[in-house]
């Protein structure tokens, strides 16, 4: 069966990540999370104090930027590849609601996707690749064969990644979660280099009202569509 490129875009805490790596396990494809990819050059930022609450120096993250490695290995004992810093993985340390209030300020900065999108596309050249993020179908693969854009209520993320990092022990408020998802929502839509944007060639879907195995299915239905007729 041919291989084809899908590309999974949206909003954050839409459930893409989940989304793909259940594709990418039924279909036997490799799975690239790009946002951690960013989160961890996000968290980079943090433990070598170029960003913070009250101030960001991108210019030092600039100069920084040969210094970080990043790598996936794969767990067989979780089922996907963890996200690796220097040869440290930091899988855990990248979930938390710190790295997510910093890691859209960090995927503004210009120099950082270029580094980002080159890796990006050198994982994917072979397809049989799903890779969801904010600009998979935009700018990464402007020719995926399949482009999916993920959408949910703000309040629906929120309280899906509150139940998340409740679950995992992190102290936070609803309200603190809600909060970070907005002001992500904006900040991802209104950057100058590659905005989150639907991509004309798109396929929008909603899953405020679905659940995982809905939302799998329907997705699925399209992949075989579109496999059949490339």
């Amino acid at each position: 069966m041919k291989k084809i490129t899908i590309a999974i875009d949206g909003f954050s805490s839409t459930g893409k990540s989940t989304l793909a790596k259940q594709l990418a396990k039924e279909l036997e494809y490799v799975y690239v999370d790009t946002g951690a990819m960013y989160r961890a050059v996000a968290f980079f930022a943090m433990q070598h104090n170029l960003i913070g609450a009250n101030f960001f120096d991108k210019d030092a993250l600039v100069s920084a930027l040969p210094k970080i490695q990043l790598e996936f290995k794969f767990n067989a004992d979780l089922g996907f590849a963890e996200m690796y810093l220097n040869g440290e993985n930091v899988e855990k340390q990248i979930r938390t609601i710190e790295v997510s209030n910093f890691v859209s300020k960090v995927a503004t900065v210009s120099e950082v996707r270029s580094k980002l999108v080159e890796q990006q596309q050198e994982m994917g050249k072979n397809k049989g690749i799903v890779m969801d993020g904010r600009d998979i179908g935009t700018v990464v693969f402007p020719d995926a064969e399949l482009k999916i854009f993920m959408t949910a209520s703000a309040e629906t993320r929120a309280q899906r990644r509150f139940d998340e990092l409740q679950a995992k022990g992190d102290n936070v408020t609803y309200e603190e979660v809600l909060k970070n998802v907005v002001e992500r929502d904006n900040l991802d839509t209104s950057r100058e280099d590659s905005p989150l944007v639907i991509a004309d060639d798109a396929i929008e879907i909603d899953n405020s009202y679905l659940n995982k195995e809905e939302q799998f299915d329907a997705v699925l239905e399209l992949v075989n569509d579109v496999v059949k007729t490339a």
